[in-house]
């Protein structure tokens, strides 16, 4: 499953079935040297559908192993993710109070694919690959006083087909004891 730039050569924002949730499909400049990507261009992606979004962050998550999975968990922020080397399953769940609460997304990101993630919406990854640098761009600050929001990453409503089984996952303690959808409160903004 490797990456290869020739596949990413138009920019793209396509709204998925979570509600402001948007994949960004990237374009990649290839040769022998390795490949070169506008990873965040603001006026060309809001032309093409993506909000308006302020960043005030740029946090880096740098996964060792294969196998690595976080979250799933959700802020009161927006979310630009993306991967600067190496593949990742991505997974998504709406924890927004309203009627697409509990709705899942999952899709594999590599460095041509971004994902735009809606406060409230939870978010997570499992690394399909060693030595991965996943980035996010947020607009707004952590803060201890806001509100946050988690689901458990195997739960099984949820039904999210993680490709490396919960047994073999690299997963925190912290994130083994997030609620089961069941438990959720909706978030509410």
């Amino acid at each position: 499953m490797a990456f290869d730039p020739a596949n990413h050569k138009e920019l793209k924002v396509t709204e998925t079935i979570i509600p402001g949730l948007f994949v960004i499909d990237l374009v990649v400049h290839g040769d022998i040297r390795g490949w070169f990507k506008e990873n965040y261009q603001k006026e060309k992606m809001e032309a093409l559908g993506l909000p308006k979004f302020d960043i005030v962050q740029n946090n880096f998550s740098y996964n060792e192993e294969k196998g690595v999975t976080r979250g799933l968990h959700a802020e009161p922020w927006e979310k630009f993710i993306s991967v600067a080397n190496g593949i990742v399953f991505g997974a998504w769940v709406d924890l927004r109070k309203g009627k697409s609460f509990g709705t899942v997304l999952t899709l594999p990101i590599s460095p041509g694919t971004a994902v735009f993630v809606p406060r409230g919406v939870a978010n997570g990854y499992q690394t399909l690959e060693p030595n991965i640098t996943y980035s996010y761009l947020v607009n707004d600050h952590w803060s201890a006083d806001a509100k946050y929001g988690a689901v458990n990453l195997f739960d099984p409503a949820l039904e999210i087909k993680w490709p490396i089984e919960q047994s073999n996952a690299i997963v925190s303690d912290k994130d083994k004891n997030n609620p089961m959808l069941a438990d959720v409160t909706p978030m509410e903004f």
